[in-house]
């Protein structure tokens, strides 16, 4: 469900209402802004929990202790407040944050698609993530059968990316420096 744009020129409306929709939603819905949009969403399946399961505990072992990995946290992008699958942050990071915090120190935001989420998640949210300056998006599109690893932002938009298919493991780079495995993916 979309709720549709109030007026472009009032994202504080946009907010007011963002804040009042996000604290009635049900359990089973979560509310974000996406170029101040207010978008609700079904909370994701069992395969894409287990999809952002598996990436976090790689993480956890090719990190270690480097970096944390968060779910469904908010970040405050120029284009709206974005609730990520996945928030890869250094160690320590997090704490004494809110629910809502800029994306100034995240490493890597990782998103899987679900059903009604793919355009917004190949178009919408990598502009908003490169504006912010993430070094790295991760987008597991599962429709596609593929991974894509953006990188190099610069004036909103991300300049390189490399795609590897389910089944293939995605190198990622600095600070993570391993190979991220997909064949749990298939």
């Amino acid at each position: 469900m979309t709720i549709p744009r109030m007026r472009a020129d009032a994202p504080d409306d946009v907010l007011a209402a963002f804040h009042d929709i996000d604290g009635r939603l049900p359990d089973a819905f979560r509310a974000q802004v996406v170029d101040d949009e207010i978008v609700v969403t079904y909370m994701p399946d069992g395969e894409h929990q287990g999809i952002v399961a598996d990436i976090t505990a790689q993480i956890a072992r090719g990190a270690y202790w480097r970096m944390h990995c968060s779910g469904h946290r908010g970040l405050v992008v120029p284009h709206g407040r974005y609730i990520p699958d996945c928030t890869v942050v250094p160690a320590g990071h997090f704490r004494g944050q809110g629910a809502w915090e800029p994306a100034d120190g995240v490493a890597m935001v990782v998103e899987v698609t679900s059903s009604g989420t793919a355009d917004r998640d190949h178009l919408q949210k990598p502009r908003g993530y490169a504006t912010a300056g993430i070094p790295l998006y991760l987008l597991v599109d599962r429709a596609a059968r593929e991974v894509i690893l953006y990188s190099k932002p610069y004036e909103g938009a991300y300049h390189a990316q490399v795609r590897e298919p389910f089944g293939n493991a995605i190198d990622l780079p600095t600070p993570f420096s391993f190979a991220l495995g997909t064949v749990d993916f298939c």
